[in-house]
């Protein structure tokens, strides 16, 4: 009896250790007699945690999924077809699993709001091909969350949490079309009336006075006041307040700052504290280096109720929740003079157009100010 010969695949999976500890994840192609590599961006880490593990098995399928698909274009080739064809085969879910493999590698922001999206997908439609993608199944697809969908309370998504889910859909498939798996994004070509509509939304702010008016009045936790006018003062997201170390706070001459990496972002800032943040500070007391500046600070939600009794206390009409501090210094910064850009560095925005979203805020309180003398000369 004859040896079966055993077909050789043309595409095997190979990898380099790199200096780190990692392997970097590479094809090696072998056609005709002629040998070549594809370097595909997605590495094996040490698995050091459970949540690594995972994050490589998922990079492993991923890395299979494009072997699979290149050892199809291969044999396509030579039947004359394209390679965005045959690729075009590939289903969206083993996309989607690529996209968030190489995502992570990158230190990419928004992974969770990618993987809410990669976990909405099969709920929409299951086993779509990349090919299959078009306009009306964007359009359905848009139409569907947010008419449909319902989160796991049970409510419909708000409309910016809906655009911001469309939107990383669409970001993944502009990926795909610069892979060469699809020729084009649908999405991209939909009218402004076929997407979501996000209304305007409203920021809300406290005043100067306002603020005063909090600083004269007893607060349900003295914890929560400070914090809250800490933030008032200086910008700090919740998540960083919580975060934030006393060795975090430094005294660079006359001048504290604080020196954090934004939990939001992860981009470091390098933050001046004027006088009346440092005021709101709480005493430091025996608290190392490494000690919590507020600590005790109860979950955001509890925080809201404590502020909502607190300014109810104080007779300011406004609905205020932790966040509204941002607003509020943002709001501030501007009114009393600072140019857009400073106050961008500030609050750490990446691009100034989102600090810009103020300027309404500061046009009316600007109409204010004329106004006022309307009342002096009337």
């Amino acid at each position: 009896m004859k040896n079966r010969t055993k077909l050789k695949e043309p595409v095997k999976v190979r990898t380099k250790k790199l200096a780190d500890g990692s392997e970097s994840y590479y094809l090696d192609i072998y056609v005709d007699g002629k040998r070549s590599y594809e370097f595909l961006k997605l590495y094996h880490l040490p698995e050091i945690n459970p949540l690594i593990k995972e994050q490589n098995r998922a990079t492993r399928a991923a890395v299979e999924t494009i072997k699979s698909q290149r050892i199809i274009e291969l044999t396509n080739a030579k039947a004359g077809l394209k390679r965005t064809v045959v690729r075009s085969k590939m289903l969206l879910d083993d996309w989607m699993q690529s996209y968030l493999a190489d995502q992570e590698r990158k230190g990419a922001r928004g992974l969770k709001l990618l993987k809410t999206v990669m976990r909405m997908i099969p709920l929409y439609k299951k086993k779509v091909k990349m090919g299959d993608i078009d306009k009306e199944w964007c359009k359905g697809f848009i139409d569907w969350i947010q008419y449909t969908y319902k989160t796991r309370w049970g409510n419909p998504l708000a409309p910016k949490s809906a655009s911001d889910y469309v939107g990383y859909l669409s970001t993944a498939l502009n990926a795909a079309v610069r892979a060469e798996v699809i020729p084009e994004n649908p999405f991209m070509s939909l009218p402004q009336s076929e997407r979501v509509k996000v209304p305007e939304s409203k920021r809300e702010f406290l005043t100067i006075d306002e603020i005063k008016l909090l600083v004269s009045t007893d607060c349900p936790r003295e914890d929560v006041k400070r914090a809250y006018l800490f933030s008032c003062y200086c910008g700090l997201r919740l998540s960083d307040v919580y975060a934030l170390r006393w060795r975090d706070i430094v005294l660079d001459g006359e001048q504290y700052r604080v020196t954090t990496v934004m939990k939001k972002t992860a981009a470091p800032i390098y933050l001046p504290l004027s006088r009346q943040a440092v005021r709101w500070l709480p005493e430091r007391g025996e608290a190392g280096d490494d000690g919590t500046v507020f600590a005790g600070l109860p979950a955001e939600p509890n925080i809201n109720k404590v502020l909502a009794k607190w300014v109810s206390k104080a007779g300011i009409p406004k609905k205020i929740c932790y966040h509204t501090s941002r607003h509020t210094f943002a709001t501030m910064m501007l009114t009393l003079g600072a140019d857009f850009y400073t106050v961008s560095k500030l609050l750490g925005h990446a691009n100034v157009k989102t600090t810009q979203i103020y300027a309404k805020i500061v046009d009316s309180k600007k109409t204010e100010a004329v106004n006022l003398m309307d009342k002096v000369f009337d």
